[in-house]
């Protein structure tokens, strides 16, 4: 008998507590809190993910960057602004692709735009586009331009990397595919600004003879 009831009390012992799941209102506040906290825990494995990752070696690339930044000199890109200004369809590259690059990796954002002022009236609104539009697309390659929003790049990395595919892959695509977009922007953008100011002066003609 003595046996029978150490043998007893040893399976109770060992017997794992159960207690019910909470239902109606109750269940799903447990059910919404368990939700919350899992998508912060889910944050969290990817952002040690990036700490482990991509984000040392952006780090590094920051520092030289800039290194070489200040070595150039921002000065210099002021002297491309005056070809740019030039008239032409053959400057269109100069103006919306070579400028708004130059200007947006020397002088990063928001100071890229600020090179505009060597433009003539009729091409800043068309180079703010180009330049505007470049400040996502370089941040693959070169994240100084644009840190204060590398989260972008970063969160489209994420999913990159899950998938197994290569990072560098992205951001030369992200770079080449930016290029040809804000070109096509610049020029789309000069010639709606062009027939905007010719209808504004034809509506101040008319006015001023009336």
């Amino acid at each position: 008998m003595p046996f029978t009831l150490w043998a007893t009390s040893i399976s109770l012992a060992t017997q794992q507590p159960t207690v019910d799941e909470p239902t109606g209102v109750f269940g799903a506040l447990a059910d919404a809190a368990e939700w919350f906290i899992g998508l912060f825990q889910a944050g969290g494995e990817v952002f040690m993910g990036l700490v482990t990752g991509i984000i040392p070696t952006l780090i590094v690339l920051l520092t030289a960057v800039n290194a070489l930044i200040r070595m150039i000199g921002p000065e210099r890109i002021e002297k491309m602004g005056q070809y740019a200004a030039r008239p032409g369809i053959q400057w269109y590259p100069v103006r919306y692709l070579v400028f708004p690059v130059l200007s947006v990796f020397f002088l990063t954002n928001p100071m890229a735009y600020t090179m505009g002022r060597f433009l003539p009236e009729r091409y800043k609104p068309a180079f703010y586009d180009s330049a505007v539009s470049f400040v996502h697309p370089i941040t693959g390659l070169f994240p100084h331009a644009n840190a204060g929003e590398l989260f972008v790049y970063l969160g489209i990395a994420a999913g990159i990397t899950q998938l197994g595919l290569s990072t560098s892959d992205l951001a030369v695509r992200y770079l080449l595919v930016g290029m040809v977009v804000i070109l096509i922007r610049g020029i789309v953008t000069e010639i709606i600004t062009a027939r905007m100011m010719s209808r504004a002066a034809t509506n101040a003609t008319q006015e001023a003879s009336a």
